[in-house]
């Protein structure tokens, strides 16, 4: 066939896609288009058609909070209380424990002796919870609020493709992440925010070489506009917030209005709903040029508040300060916030970073809670705090060396908080060691399926249609909602 003959077939089954009703890219790009007919703003109020009609049923929470700890929290240390390692120290592991079990190629060969913890447990809260208080005191002061799973467990022994196991439900990359999928299917309760949101930091000795790769927050095969939007640590919280010298705010206008009427043209023709996200993403940085200074304006937060969240709150790129800007975004309405802080991977230097990861994020992981919890807004806010896997029970370097652990993803812990969850409350256990999770283990699919449940989604039919499947966050193996951590 005559490649321009085809090309203009291409174009006329595009066209009438774009100027039916089901051309959802008309739909959305009509909002945005200034001085629009009666017919085409009816239009633009008809919901998304490739959306899901969602939530499946009344959700217990509105919003998440994914305080994320890239590296993998050593949860023999913090909030498995093992005191057999201590008893055993030194001692090798039986072989029971480490026949058939995968580890990273940095202690896959070595011999495996048990390492005691280098912090001291003690029970804390009306529940009792032992936890590293010397370490993680005021995490220990809000355990009642808490629910910990002490039986998660991965299929992922290296930090990427763990990383993303946890956040896209995919060992590779290129899925939607969590947050895009809960803005696909529940939209967003701002209108001049991103309903996605993510803020990285790093441990104040950048000892970590941990990436923060962008498909950690990415789309996936969602349209575009499901993204992450992330906001920097230094200069311009938003790349490109700023106009350049010489444009003015009604000269910016003027330009996305302009802009705008060619992207209908080219609609009109293509039909491609990239076109429509384009322009929906332009219109958002112009409002965010107007809301994210006063988001960012720590002006009217009162002294207490600040003190609450550590003396690093007010510097830009802190995990302190991104969670005060957390909880900044959520009460401004903001469905998906996600923080990720590198650090963890403690495997030749854990008697001193460990203490200092905990540090600094302690006191803003716990005034984060407190502070949703004032406002009324921790009920219907999920809070969650854990890394991609555990660390080992046993030492990864010879005796008389360094002391560090390796990646463990065969037991680790996770707390929750708000959004429904059981406060105060242990779920599952791990064997004597902290090596296997023995009592309701928890795989990273069932944790996926939980956060959706409590916002009110189905895991097993919330999909879409991509390369001739329906695909999910949750994949295609069997996953289910832990009910007994559900209040």
């Amino acid at each position: 066939m005559n490649p321009v003959h085809e090309l203009s077939q291409v174009l006329t089954r595009r066209q009438l896609l774009g100027q039916s009703g089901l051309g959802l890219g008309a739909a959305a790009l009509s909002t945005l288009m200034p001085g629009m007919s009666g017919s085409n703003q009816a239009l633009a109020l008809t919901p998304d058609p490739s959306a899901p009609l969602l939530p499946h049923f009344a959700p217990k929470a509105k919003r998440v909070i994914y305080l994320f700890q890239n590296g993998g929290p050593s949860h023999v240390d913090l909030f498995d209380y093992k005191p057999k390692l201590t008893e055993l120290a030194g001692q090798g592991l039986p072989a029971e424990l480490t026949d058939g079990k995968r580890f990273s190629t940095m202690t896959a060969s070595q011999e495996k002796a048990f390492a005691p913890e280098i912090t001291r447990f003690a029970q804390h809260g009306d529940c009792g919870k032992w936890i590293a208080a010397n370490f993680l005191p005021h995490t220990a002061a809000i355990v009642d609020d808490l629910c910990f799973v002490q039986s998660m467990r991965t299929t992922q022994v290296n930090h990427a493709p763990a990383i993303t196991y946890f956040l896209t439900g995919s060992e590779l990359p290129g899925k939607p992440s969590m947050g895009a999928w809960l803005t696909y299917g529940l939209g967003s309760d701002a209108d001049n925010l991103p309903a996605f949101t993510v803020m990285t930091s790093r441990d104040r000795q950048a000892s970590c070489g941990q990436i923060f790769y962008d498909f950690y927050w990415g789309n996936g095969f969602l349209p575009s506009k499901y993204q992450g939007v992330k906001f920097r640590g230094s200069g311009d919280p938003v790349l490109y917030l700023s106009n350049p010298s010489g444009i003015t705010r009604a000269t910016r206008r003027q330009q996305l209005d302009d802009l705008a009427t060619l992207n209908h043209i080219n609609m009109q023709r293509l039909g491609d709903p990239e076109i429509a996200a384009r322009v929906a993403q332009y219109e958002m940085a112009y409002r965010m040029q107007a809301s994210v200074p006063e988001l960012t304006d720590l002006a009217s937060e009162p002294r207490h508040v600040l003190d609450m969240y550590g003396p690093q709150v007010q510097e830009k790129g802190s995990f302190a300060y991104n969670c005060l800007m957390a909880r900044r975004l959520a009460e401004r309405g903001c469905r998906f916030i996600q923080l990720m802080h590198a650090g963890w991977d403690q495997h030749t230097n854990l008697d001193t970073q460990l203490k200092i990861q905990c540090t600094d994020t302690d006191a803003p992981s716990a005034a984060l809670v407190k502070d949703l919890q004032q406002r009324g807004l921790l009920e219907d806010t999920l809070v969650i705090w854990g890394g991609e896997f555990g660390r080992t029970p046993f030492q990864q370097n010879r005796p008389n060396s360094p002391r560090g652990r390796d990646h463990h993803p065969y037991a680790f812990s996770v707390w929750m908080a708000g959004g429904g969850m059981k406060p105060g409350y242990t779920y599952g256990a791990s064997d004597d060691f902290g090596f296997n999770a023995t009592e309701n283990p928890v795989e990273v699919h069932d944790l996926q399926a939980t956060i959706l449940h409590q916002l009110g989604i189905n895991h097993d039919v919330f999909t879409k249609r991509f390369q001739g499947l329906d695909q999910r966050l949750t994949g295609v193996e069997e996953a289910h909602v832990v009910t007994d951590i559900i209040a």
